[in-house]
């Protein structure tokens, strides 16, 4: 089998993406529409997006990131031969309302971003994802490490927590109720959380 017709492009992810890509697509395979537009917030490198496409053929799927050379890198990749149902990659800040691309979407998806980036990322993400997701039943999936008040929070996590802050003060793991609050007050509930390897929590909201 050539590389183009795996799930994913190697070159794509980082080593914990790739290992992580398989639990982040059986963990969204039962819930999302066999067909409709995903977008997908913080691609990064791309190789996610590119897994759920390959996953889900009948979805439209649009990877951004706020990374305008990430963005730049995905489009050159995708030219030389991407499926069809993954768009052209878009330049998106979750902050910013403008840089949000029009029309409705079935699905968001964002992994690993809540933690890297500023609150006001998360804040713009429930936001519009409020008002972008179909309603009712509109999904939106978050991936990555959280703190849990009923819940012991990994060693690894802290560490990971405390480098982030080193590196940036703005960043950090988030308390999960601060974010499933922020997603009530834009309409969106959290139906399911699962425990994922390498103590990441996959999460889903669905718009009320």
């Amino acid at each position: 089998m050539s590389e183009r017709q795996t799930a994913h492009d190697t070159a794509l992810l980082t080593p914990a993406g790739e290992r992580n890509l398989p639990h982040i697509l059986d963990f969204l395979k039962p819930h999302l529409p066999a067909s409709g537009r995903l977008l997908e917030v913080a691609t990064g490198t791309g190789g996610h997006g590119l897994g759920i496409a390959r996953a889900h053929p009948g979805l439209e799927v649009l990877p951004t990131d706020i990374d305008a050379a990430a963005v730049e890198a995905l489009r050159a990749w995708q030219s030389a031969g991407g499926p069809d149902n993954l768009k052209p990659a878009e330049r998106l800040d979750a902050a910013e309302a403008a840089t949000w691309p029009e029309g409705r979407f079935d699905a968001i998806v964002c992994i690993n971003m809540i933690h890297i980036s500023p609150w006001s990322a998360t804040v713009g993400l429930m936001q519009m994802a409020g008002e972008r997701l179909a309603c009712p039943g509109g999904l939106l999936m978050l991936y990555g490490p959280y703190v849990e008040a009923d819940a012991e929070t990994a060693p690894s996590n802290l560490a990971f927590h405390e480098s982030l802050r080193a590196r940036d003060p703005a960043w950090g793991l988030r308390a999960l109720e601060d974010v499933v609050v922020e997603a009530r007050a834009n309409g969106l509930r959290l139906t399911r959380r699962a425990a994922l390897p390498a103590n990441n929590l996959g999460l889903l909201f669905r718009t009320v």
